[in-house]
């Protein structure tokens, strides 16, 4: 009951973002947006967008790719629908909670999640959905916030998170909360991981499945 209360108020914190999403969000991670469109991109094929939002990161992914994507906030999802009904390669757009994806396993060439974990209930468990749906060989794409963990900067982490986290996202979540989880379930690994804007506090990370 508690997990579902906590998801219900991330997606009331995204029904709000809504209106002023792109504006606020938009030039800020348009650079780590990229970068990961262009990852998933080159493996090309079936890609899940997972907190896809306003969509506004759909008329950028290559024909080749066919995308479907999922967010927990229905009232975010209006303006991707709008989106969406421009281009040819997207095969759906839908409500979906990350830590319950309603699709087989290996159904994905490509599992995308853009600054989309640290708004997640339980991150560990969303991941390891990702891992289930991804194909082996297949990748999975993330642009995440990356906290600080000790010193100055992870203290004033801490401090923001009864702030931020009613306002749908952690600041407190360093890279080992990756890492462990990695090697906890076993069938990824690491490839990829570079800074992203700004400031270096967001990072690329690429997953590969075995």
């Amino acid at each position: 009951m508690d997990t579902a209360m906590r998801t219900q108020a991330v997606a009331a914190a995204y029904d709000r973002w809504a209106p002023i999403y792109d504006l606020v969000f938009g030039a800020v991670f348009r650079r780590g947006r990229s970068i990961a469109i262009e990852a998933a991109n080159r493996i090309g094929g079936r890609v899940l967008e997972v907190g896809c939002g306003t969509g506004i990161s759909l008329p950028y992914y290559s024909k080749r790719c066919s995308l479907y994507g999922i967010d927990i906030s229905d009232g975010i999802l209006a303006k991707a629908r709008t989106r969406a009904a421009k281009l040819s390669n997207v095969e759906a757009i839908a409500v979906m909670d990350a830590e319950d994806l309603q699709f087989d396993d290996g159904a994905f060439d490509v599992v995308v999640a853009q600054y989309v974990i640290t708004a997640v209930p339980n991150p560990e468990r969303a991941l390891d959905e990702f891992a289930r749906t991804v194909r082996r060989g297949g990748e999975i794409i993330i642009t995440t916030r990356i906290g600080a963990g000790e010193g100055l900067r992870g203290g004033i982490e801490k401090v923001l998170m009864p702030i931020t986290s009613r306002l749908g996202f952690r600041t407190e979540f360093p890279f080992e909360r990756y890492s462990d989880w990695a090697a906890a379930n076993g069938s990824v690994e690491l490839v990829e991981r570079q800074a992203l804007p700004p400031l270096g506090h967001f990072e690329l990370l690429r997953f590969r499945k075995h």
